[in-house]
C-alpha cells in the first residue's frame, strides 16, 4: 500500500492529487507513505511548508525505479491469480527447428491444451544446453548431441537430406541425382554438421569451396535464382521450400546421412513441470515417433 502511495505522489507530485488518484484521504496517503519511510529507514519525500509542489529526496529518486518495478510485478501476479491455475513451459529450439519441424507441436499445445503457457526462445545449439543447466528453460530442442551429466538427450526426428534446385521443364521431383553431375561452386552451402561435412568433403574438393556459404537456412529462398544454383536441405526445410512453385525437391543416389534432431530435458525437474514435460512428451512421440508428421 505504500509503494502505491509512494509512486502516485511521484506521478502528480501533490499529496492531494494522489489522494484524489488512489480515492483515499490525504491523511490516509500520508501515512501510508510514512509507513513505507520507516520501512525503509530513509526519507522518501521532501516536506517543507507553504510548498505546493512535493519533491523527492535523492533516496527517494532512486527508490523510483525499484517501486515501477515492483507495481510491474504486482500487475503481473494479479492477472495469473485472473487466469487461475496455469502449467507454463520455456521451450529453446535452433532456428531451423523452431520454423520447419516444431510448429506442428506448438500448434497441438496451442489447441489442446489451451490453459499451458508457451515462451519460445531461438537460440543456438550450445547456449539451449547451457540454458537447461542454468535452469532457465525447460526442454530444448536442437541438431547436435552432446553428453552431460545433468541433462537426458533423447533423438526426436530424423530428416532426411534431400537436393532443391530451381524448378525447369526438364527437372521432376521423380529425378534421382548423383552427386557427380553437381558443380559444388554453384552450392548455397549450409553446415549441418560433421556427419554431413564428412559426407560432402567425400564428393567435393576441400580446396575448392563453393562461391556461396550461408548460416541461415531460410537465405535459400532469396539467394537461389540461378537454375545451376543447388543446395541440400533437411526435408523438413524442402517441403516449405516445395510450397513455392519455384522450386524442386529431388533425391541423391548417394545422400548425406540423414540429420538427427534431440530432444533436452533436466534429469531433475518439480512435480508441476514434471506433469507439463510428460505432456509435451506424448506429443512429441505422436508427433515426431509415430509417423505422424
Amino acid at each position: 500500500m505504500g509503494m502505491e502511495a509512494f509512486l502516485a505522489i511521484v506521478q502528480t507530485r501533490s499529496l492531494t492529487k494522489a489522494a484524489e488518484l488512489l480515492h483515499l484521504s490525504q491523511s490516509t496517503v500520508s501515512y501510508r507513505l510514512q509507513v513505507l519511510e520507516r520501512e525503509m529507514g530513509a526519507t522518501l519525500i521532501e516536506r517543507r511548508k507553504g510548498v505546493q509542489t512535493i519533491n523527492l529526496t535523492p533516496i527517494g529518486e532512486s527508490f523510483v525505479a525499484l517501486a515501477q518495478r515492483w507495481s510491474m510485478l504486482k500487475r503481473e501476479v494479479e492477472i495469473l491469480q485472473s487466469r487461475g491455475p496455469q502449467i507454463s513451459l520455456t521451450i529453446g529450439a535452433a532456428d531451423s527447428l523452431n520454423v520447419y519441424v516444431l510448429p506442428p507441436l506448438y500448434r497441438a499445445i496451442s489447441q489442446q491444451y489451451p490453459a499451458m503457457r508457451l515462451q519460445i526462445r531461438t537460440q543456438h545449439t550450445l547456449e539451449s544446453y547451457e540454458s537447461i543447466e542454468r535452469k532457465e528453460i525447460d526442454v530444448a530442442f536442437v541438431k547436435l548431441e552432446r553428453v552431460v551429466s545433468s541433462i537426458i538427450v533423447k533423438p526426436f526426428y530424423v530428416d532426411e537430406m534431400v537436393l532443391v534446385r530451381l524448378r525447369t521443364e526438364e527437372r521432376t521431383p521423380t529425378d534421382v541425382i548423383s552427386p557427380l553431375e553437381l558443380d559444388c561452386r554453384n552450392q548455397l552451402y549450409f553446415n549441418w554438421g560433421p556427419s554431413y561435412q564428412m559426407w560432402h568433403d567425400r564428393w567435393w574438393d576441400t580446396y575448392s569451396p563453393p562461391n556461396l556459404q550461408i548460416d541461415a537456412a531460410a537465405l535459400i529462398f532469396s539467394l537461389m535464382w540461378d537454375p545451376q544454383q543447388w543446395a541440400i536441405v533437411p526435408r523438413s526445410i524442402a517441403n516449405a521450400l516445395a510450397q513455392i512453385d519455384k522450386f524442386v525437391v529431388q533425391h541423391l543416389s548417394d545422400p548425406p546421412p540423414p540429420r538427427v534432431c534431440y530432444q533436452l530435458t533436466p534429469k531433475h525437474s518439480d512435480s508441476v513441470k514434471a506433469s507439463a514435460l510428460d505432456t509435451l512428451n506424448r506429443l512429441v512421440q505422436s508427433i515426431y515417433l509415430s509417423g505422424n508428421t
